[in-house]
């Protein structure tokens, strides 16, 4: 063994040595439990990050982990390969987007494999290999079948720049999350997957996963969003005809509070108002430079126009004016409001700018509501029993804690039969008086719109539909999937190259032979991430799954970071349903545990290129060797924590690694262990080596394995080398002691430095690999302790120490503490009150 240690030789070596045994490469085992540990898969943007690394170093020390349990371990890698920045690198560096995907993809893998990662490589996938796609053509077309899938026109978050639909989430500030651009509300086509079909159970099913965070299931159930209202109409006539306006609210209860209706720039109302009024026109088209988020929607100043029609209120008989709104989203409930703005929010400003009519309608009926001078109501709704006017300012902030008091709390003024009715009572009674006139009912509701997987780009899957003139939308054969995409494209920017693409756009329809159109949208990258999980464990070349994934799914543990929590996490599990629905899986849910982890940041900041902040992994290897970097990363914070880089903590990691390999080296050089451990034997000194080598094995076990605290297992495992070097004793059974100890050291740290330990575990005369040795356990018998030593205290003052036999009772304890010649100093003749004995840790007298 040599006396330095020299990391970039060993790593190599090492991996040699893996990668030649495919000790990684994993089928499945009937009688062998099975584990299967996926970390979110990159986008090969060209090199790793340092969150990418945290995110695969943790990933790997969990497989590492559970295979030393003796389980069967997956853990797979391949590359979210689709995406508009390979488009926009291809157009800024002269290449094709699959040259540049590709060649990331090369290098990317050499980092990893640097890295020490033992990922099953055989399994590996690329998203825009054409093998993996065509399964996800087939599945759009079984969907198709089924009717989980359609095409309608929609308002879209339009980047004129990237001509494509943006994301809400891709949405920055009213601008495109890539160019920066000015983002536009515009209306097309668009393919849908009817996610909403399967709302009540994504929602319902999420209490079943209870490995996963509680912040990311809230998150959820947000989005989900359901909610119990009712759905009723305002009856108005237009141009002579007799229309309903239909609105949906969970606050039925105000409804007499009701002093105008808003609708969303793009609904059917506002257009036919606008047909001669252009300034209406003028408004609508203004919104449209507003994106469709609602985050977007919610902090943009709220502006109207009034449309000049009235809406009859559906219980009172009375004329509504109707607004366009800016702030009323077309896609959520009917695209149109009821606003009530003395209980709501937005309404309240947008009547407030406007000066539109305010019409209070709850009270709580316990409160004093005498007024102050300001004219602020002093603890309820700025009006009194009687029903007195609201007076102005409005203190929203104050409202919202009122509303939000327990129903019996709060009753109706100022709505007729209604008065006195509490929030349930009333929207009961709204309820049933709405569904007598036949203008409404209670009804359920999703906050959660259906997905839109259409993009309008070249480096994404193709949409294997085809229109006819006379045929209508017909399904691409499946003989003729997959639908691949055409290498010979220009990529200017103006427009997706398929379109103008003569051999892709224009076909012939496979059921007339007439000439047809290919579709030339394709699939949002959430479909190849939707369900990659699944094709790693069942990955075939004629089927989209093998049987093999009935064995491994469900993901036993998934990490990746909180920026995932909602849609990739939600469409991951509403594709799940549909494969199992399909008849392709057998699990209804894909992650069984979550980890998602902090992100690494510098100087208190995000890494970023942008932030000129960045650290580049690969220099570090080059530097210190890949098991500093891992040992660094999993030590500087637990996983769901942010990671704040330090350079001395990287300097510190491989301090440690240089010791712990002298340490080994000088226990081998030496001999090593010339016989077997006598327990018999043992001193005391070696005994409570001993007891402290196994109470670290108890916890970092626990740590691994339950709390996934890898950072405090690091530190019982320095802690332990300290107490190695300090051991001084040069007897034979110190000396197996050592080798007893240096082996769990080895073995509890191969996870996070695996590299280092595969070489020391040979070295103290182990010729098999490390990969494959199991976890150590814990002697139980080296835990006990013939005698302990206890704190004393006086008044809660430290005052000395003592040592008892462990089995001493409490009256013996407190003999021996009273015994003791520096408690004595403390307590001389006065009296004592008390005595307080904490088993095996302390006495405290209290004395006068």
């Amino acid at each position: 063994m040599e006396e330095i240690y020299k990391p970039l030789a060993i790593e190599q070596a090492v991996q040699k040595i893996w990668e030649e045994s495919g000790v990684f490469n994993v089928s499945e085992t009937a009688n062998q439990d099975k584990y299967y540990c996926l970390s979110m898969f990159p986008y090969p943007s060209g090199k790793l990050h340092m969150g990418h690394v945290r995110n695969y170093t943790i990933g790997d020390v969990i497989s590492r982990y559970q295979r030393m349990l003796g389980k069967n371990v997956l853990q797979p890698m391949g590359w979210d390969a689709f995406g508009l920045p390979a488009e926009n690198a291809a157009m800024q560096h002269g290449v094709h987007p699959a040259d540049w995907t590709y060649e990331n993809i090369a290098y990317m893998k050499g980092q990893l494999k640097r890295l020490g990662f033992g990922y099953d490589w055989n399994r590996e996938i690329a998203t825009c290999d054409p093998d993996y796609y065509r399964w996800e053509q087939w599945f759009f077309l079984k969907l198709l079948e089924k009717g989980l899938v359609y095409k309608k026109t929609a308002p879209v978050n339009w980047c004129p720049n990237d001509m494509t639909v943006l994301a809400n989430e891709q949405v920055i500030d009213g601008c495109c999350w890539r160019c920066d651009t000015q983002v536009e509300r515009k209306e097309i086509a668009q393919w849908f997957l009817k996610i909403t079909a399967y709302a009540d159970e994504l929602l319902q099913s999420l209490e079943t996963l209870d490995g996963w965070p509680e912040q990311v299931k809230t998150m959820q159930v947000n989005w989900i969003g359901k909610s119990y209202g009712v759905r009723f109409a305002f009856p108005y006539e237009f141009d002579g005809k007799q229309d309903l306006l239909w609105v949906y609210t969970t606050r039925a209860d105000t409804i007499m509070g009701v002093t105008f209706c808003a609708v969303a720039p793009e609904h059917p109302l506002a257009a036919q108002a606008a047909r001669n009024n252009p300034e209406l026109a003028a408004f609508i088209h203004e919104c449209e430079q507003t994106g469709t988020a609602e985050a977007d929607l919610a902090t943009v100043e709220k502006k109207g126009m009034p449309t000049g029609i009235q809406v009859t209120h559906p219980l009172t008989g009375e004329k509504v004016p109707v607004w366009v709104g800016n702030y009323v989203l077309m896609s959520y409930g009917e695209g149109a409001v009821m606003a009530v703005p003395a209980h709501d929010e937005r309404d309240f400003h947008f009547a407030q700018r406007y000066g539109l009519p305010i019409k209070q309608v709850l009270h709580r009926k316990t409160i004093d509501f005498s007024r102050n001078s300001s004219g602020v109501g002093s603890g309820s709704d700025y009006g009194d029993a009687g029903g007195s006017q609201i007076d102005l300012p409005f203190d929203q902030n104050r409202w919202q804690d009122w509303y939000a008091a327990k129903d019996e709390l709060m009753v109706l003024v100022k709505s007729g039969k209604y008065d006195g009715l509490t929030h349930k009572q009333a929207i009961d009674a709204v309820a049933a008086d709405l569904k007598a006139k036949d203008l409404g009912d209670k009804h359920v509701r999703f906050r959660l719109r259906d997905w839109g997987v259409s993009r309008q780009r070249y480096w994404g899957a193709p949409i294997p539909v085809i229109y006819c003139d006379d045929c209508g939308t017909v399904p691409v054969p499946e003989s003729d999937l997959p639908v691949e995409l055409p290498r010979d494209v220009v990529l200017d920017g103006s427009q997706s190259p398929l379109v103008a693409h003569p051999t892709f756009s224009q076909v012939e329809c496979p059921q007339c032979g007439k000439a047809a159109r290919r579709e030339t949208d394709t699939f949002d990258t959430f479909m190849e991430s939707s369900w990659y999980f699944a094709r790693f464990a069942g990955i075939s070349d004629d089927a989209m799954l093998a049987d093999s994934v009935h064995y491994w799914l469900p993901v036993d543990h998934y990490i990746g970071g909180i920026e995932h929590a909602i849609l990739h996490l939600l469409y991951a599990r509403f594709y799940t349903k549909l494969l199992r629905d399909e008849g392709l899986l057998r699990c209804g849910e894909p992650f069984k545990n979550l980890l998602t982890q902090g992100m690494v940041l510098k100087d208190g900041s995000k890494m970023s290129k942008s932030k000129g902040n960045t650290v580049d992994p690969q220099a570090l290897i080059d530097q210190y060797g890949a098991d500093t970097v891992r040992l660094f990363i999993m030590f500087a914070a637990p996983p769901e924590q942010s990671l704040e880089w330090s350079d001395s903590g990287v300097e510190g990691a491989f301090r440690f690694l240089k010791r712990l390999w002298k340490l080994v080296h000088q226990h081998v050089a030496s001999g090593g262990a010339s016989r077997p451990f006598d327990r018999q034997a043992m001193t005391e000194e070696q005994k409570t080596l001993r007891r402290q080598l196994h109470q670290t094995i108890a916890k970092v076990t626990d740590d691994y394995g339950r709390r996934y605290t890898y950072n405090t297992a690091i530190a019982a495992n320095m802690e332990l080398v300290n107490a190695l070097a300090r051991f001084n004793d040069e007897s034979e059974n110190a000396r197996a002691l050592r080798q007893e100890a240096f082996e769990a050291i080895v073995l509890m740290l191969s996870p996070i430095v695996p590299h280092i330990c595969h070489r020391m575990w040979q070295e103290l005369g182990h010729p098999e690999a490390i990969v494959g040795a199991a976890w150590p356990t814990v002697d139980a018998s080296a835990l006990t302790q013939d005698s302990l030593e206890l704190v004393i205290q006086v008044n809660g003052k430290l005052r000395g120490k003592i040592t008892v036999p462990a089995a001493a009772s409490a009256a013996e304890i407190e003999r021996l503490a009273f015994a003791d010649d520096h408690v004595k100093r403390f307590i001389e003749d006065r009296p004592v009150r008390k005595v307080i004995v904490v088993p095996k840790k302390l006495v405290n007298i209290v004395v006068e």
